[in-house]
């Protein structure tokens, strides 16, 4: 079949959006239109993109599959129109969620540099970036890096993010202005969030077996929200957080930063080395000044990390 962009358009906002109704006010559309291309992109591809729901629409499997090529279709038509057109599109970044450290980066970068446009995109993290990188769906990535990369992506330290923990007020360390890290082996770490093989979990499996503790991934994931009600009711359960997580205010639960060592979530930044966008030197520029190398005194990170050596570089690195 011959693929219609404006429906495949409609197909990226509604997974960006995981709503009809906000994907369509996006696309200045009414819910009735989008609808109906969704209905024809399906019928085209004899198959069904999305599961509804009363909370919203989630992707099929199918859906999960057709999105990586879709985002680079809807990649490579832009830089068609652009190339005749001699505008300027919006960077493309991914996130892994827009409540974490990546979002915060790129917002001041955006606040500093406003003659720039930018699209952020939420992901699977690090899994859905390569491919999306190489394939030209986005520009820029922010992701802990774990085993091999396409050689034509390069990338560089971003930020090491301090963990802090979100602890309900019946804990008995709920009164502490810092928590030490073994003061932690005595509670669960309660992270549903933590898919099995992702760069994130993997992180916390190192975590837990250098200090000893106890993480529950069980699931079903809910959210946010729900897992700090959870906490706020328990005694003996906490949750890890960035310290730049925008965590929504809970009355039973407290934010408390961890220490001896602080533990540090290696956040790096992800392009493709033919990319050409113009924004994209500036906002490397940016995040390479930021950058704060490892204290190897005062913070921890795995032992994969430490030996690839790219994160004492005090301006980042891209050595492989």
């Amino acid at each position: 079949m011959e693929l219609d962009l404006g429906a495949v358009r409609a197909f990226i906002a509604i997974a960006d959006h995981q709503h009809f109704s906000e994907a369509a006010d996006q696309l200045g559309l009414t819910q009735q239109a989008i609808s109906k291309r969704i209905a024809k992109l399906e019928d085209g591809l004899g198959t069904t993109l999305f599961q509804r729901s009363r909370s919203g629409s989630d992707l099929t499997e199918d859906g999960a599959t057709f999105l990586p090529h879709a985002r680079a279709l809807i990649a490579l038509a832009d830089q068609a129109s652009e190339s005749v057109r001699g505008c300027v599109r919006p960077l493309r970044v991914d996130v892994l969620e827009t409540r974490l450290a990546a979002t915060e980066l790129i917002r001041s970068f955006h606040h500093a540099n406003a003659g720039f446009e930018v699209d952020i995109i939420t992901s699977s993290g690090l899994r859905s970036g390569r491919s999306a990188l190489v394939n030209g769906a986005i520009d820029v990535a922010f992701a802990r890096v774990v085993g091999a990369l396409d050689p034509s992506i390069e990338y560089m330290p971003a930020y090491l993010e301090p963990l802090h923990v979100l602890i309900g007020r019946k804990h008995p360390l709920a009164g502490n202005r810092r928590i030490r890290l073994c003061e932690l082996a005595d509670s669960v770490a309660r992270m549903p969030g933590n898919e099995p093989g992702s760069e994130w979990a993997l992180f916390y499996e190192d975590l837990a077996a250098d200090f000893r503790l106890t993480i529950d991934t069980s699931g079903p994931d809910f959210g946010l929200d729900h897992l700090l009600d959870d906490i706020g009711a328990a005694a003996d359960s906490f949750v890890f957080t960035g310290e730049r997580l925008r965590a929504p205010w809970h009355p039973e639960v407290v934010q408390i930063p961890v220490v001896e060592p602080i533990p540090c979530y290696p956040h790096a930044m992800l392009w493709q080395r033919r990319n050409r966008h113009p924004a994209l030197p500036r906002l490397t520029d940016y995040v390479r000044a930021a950058y704060q190398p490892y204290d190897p005194e005062t913070q921890w990170l795995p032992a994969t990390e430490l030996h690839s050596g790219r994160w004492s570089a005090a301006h980042g690195s891209t050595d492989r």
